[in-house]
C-alpha cells in the first residue's frame, strides 16, 4: 500500500468518537486490546510514546504522560515537566534517524471537549512537501490520513524501538 497517497477522513464521526468515548490514552495505558493499532514504542514508569491511529504523515508518534493530566503547563510540576521534554526529545530523534524528514514538528493539541489527556505531537515533515502542504497542513486529517494498518504500525513500531533502545 501506498503511504504517500492519503486516503479521506471522516472528521465528524472522528468528533463524535473522542467526544463520546473514555480517554484514549488512559484505554492504551491499561493495554485495552482495542488500541492494537496504537503500538507502544517508548514506555517508562511515567510515559507513554505511540503510534495514532490515524497519522497523516509517516513517522508520527504521540508522547503522554501515563498518569491523566490535562494542562500542559498547570498539570505537571517543573521536574515533571522537563522528564516528559526528556521523552519527546528522545522519541523525536528516534523518529527523524528511522524516517526520512525535512523537519520534525513537535507540539502538545487536545481539547477539554475532547481528547483531554495532555500529550505532545511528533510528526516528521517527508522532505521534498510543496510549502503549501506544510506546518498545520500537513498535521490536519482533514487533508487526508495515510492509509494505515496493522502490519505498517509493527513495521514502523518495530524500527522506533530499536532505534530507542
Amino acid at each position: 500500500m501506498d503511504l504517500e497517497r492519503k486516503v479521506p477522513f471522516d472528521v465528524a464521526a472522528y468528533v463524535e468518537r473522542v467526544k463520546s468515548r473514555p480517554c484514549f490514552i488512559c484505554a492504551i495505558v491499561a493495554g485495552d486490546p482495542d488500541h492494537a493499532l496504537e503500538q507502544i514504542v517508548y514506555e517508562d514508569d511515567r510515559h507513554l510514546a505511540f503510534l495514532p491511529r490515524y497519522p497523516t504523515v509517516p513517522g508520527y508518534v504521540l508522547v503522554s504522560p501515563k498518569r491523566h493530566v490535562e494542562h500542559v503547563v498547570r498539570d505537571l510540576d517543573e521536574p515533571a515537566f522537563h522528564a516528559i521534554m526528556e521523552v519527546v526529545r528522545k522519541v523525536a530523534l528516534a523518529v527523524e534517524a528511522v524516517v526520512p524528514s525535512e523537519r520534525t514538528y513537535v507540539l502538545s493539541l487536545g481539547s477539554q471537549q475532547g481528547n483531554a489527556h495532555l500529550h505532545w505531537h511528533i510528526a516528521a515533515l517527508p522532505p521534498g512537501t510543496p510549502y503549501e502542504e506544510q506546518q498545520f497542513h500537513a498535521l490536519m486529517s482533514e487533508n487526508g490520513v495515510l492509509p494505515w494498518t496493522q502490519e505498517h504500525a509493527e513495521e514502523l513500531a518495530a524500527r522506533l524501538r530499536a532505534a530507542l533502545s
